[in-house]
């Protein structure tokens, strides 16, 4: 049951991450029209199912005051409202209460704060601990940190020992950017053994994510519509997965099955199932190209 709706504000970043899902960076375009939240929020409602909001990017608080205002209609329309972001703006308490006590004040829910060396380097590794001290002053009553390191394999770990495999460690997902800086010198596996989905819930929804561009994506880069041309109430009512041409594959198999429906040309290994799985995405651009997109998560124009 889709209780989640998970806006990206914008896809302009201030950092351009080795693991971003999204491809984000200084030069990435397009931000949501307080207009088009509003109307998202509507069918939120129509919904009726749905609980929470948040907002993302890229990095949200480049765009404070549409920001400050989204979060307000949301509440205003009752839904609990979290923000995503890289903290960047809390250079000291004193600034991070500037940005934060709007925020607060609108009643938003929770606040998650990326803290790992892909945002910050050694003299940057305070930001995050002022946001979540100050967020903690102001009451905000869920503070997160999302920590994602460079991944690493352990063949003397016991789980290794046990099964004969590598354990990869880190909690990188090799979707977007990843795929390009992370991958190399990563243990494999076999492309017939990644014969399923682990990480989105393809059949019950649960979460979708939203761009400006109208974009429903239930994984990043994969569209099931574009609420500028359908009502979103519509799009999540008239959802099957099984007629969807990547998500019925998928959920069938996998990316292996993919592989097998779509008669695609392959690696041997690959590092996990996302890995395998946006590279053949990557193939089909050309092929699903309202359904496999934006461009820009796969790294292109």
């Amino acid at each position: 049951m889709l209780t989640q709706l998970h806006i990206l504000l914008t896809y302009t970043c201030n950092y351009e991450c080795d693991h971003c899902f999204l491809h984000c960076s200084p030069r990435s375009r397009g931000t949501f029209t307080l207009k088009q939240i509003e109307d998202v929020i509507v069918e939120a409602i129509r919904i009726g199912t749905i609980e929470f909001l948040y907002f993302e990017g890229g990095e949200p608080f480049l765009y404070y005051p549409l920001l400050v205002q989204a979060v307000q209609l949301a509440r205003d329309y009752r839904l609990k409202v979290g923000i995503v972001t890289n903290s960047y703006w809390a250079t000291n308490e004193e600034d991070a209460e500037l940005w934060l006590r709007d925020i607060a004040k609108s009643g938003v829910s929770a606040i998650e704060i990326s803290n790992d060396e892909f945002h910050f380097v050694d003299d940057e590794r305070e930001l995050p601990k002022i946001a979540q001290k100050v967020a903690k002053r102001l009451k905000i009553p869920s503070i997160s940190t999302i920590t994602i390191d460079q991944p690493i394999f352990d063949l003397n770990s016991k789980e290794a020992q046990t099964k004969g495999t590598a354990i990869m460690n880190g909690g990188a997902v090799f979707r977007g950017r990843a795929v390009d800086t992370l991958v190399k010198g990563l243990p494999t596996r076999k492309w017939n053994t990644l014969n399923e989905c682990p990480y989105e819930d393809l059949k019950g929804l649960g979460r979708v994510h939203l761009d400006c561009f109208g974009n429903v994506q239930i994984c990043q880069g994969i569209s099931i519509g574009n609420f500028l041309e359908s009502p979103l109430s519509e799009i999540i009512k008239n959802f099957d997965p099984t007629d969807h041409p990547i998500c019925g594959p998928l959920l069938k198999g996998g990316p292996a099955q993919l592989v097998k429906d779509l008669g695609l040309q392959h690696e041997e290994e690959y590092v996990d199932e996302c890995h395998m799985c946006y590279l053949m995405r990557k193939e089909l651009l050309n092929k699903y190209p309202k359904i496999l997109t934006p461009r820009q998560v796969y790294g292109l124009d």
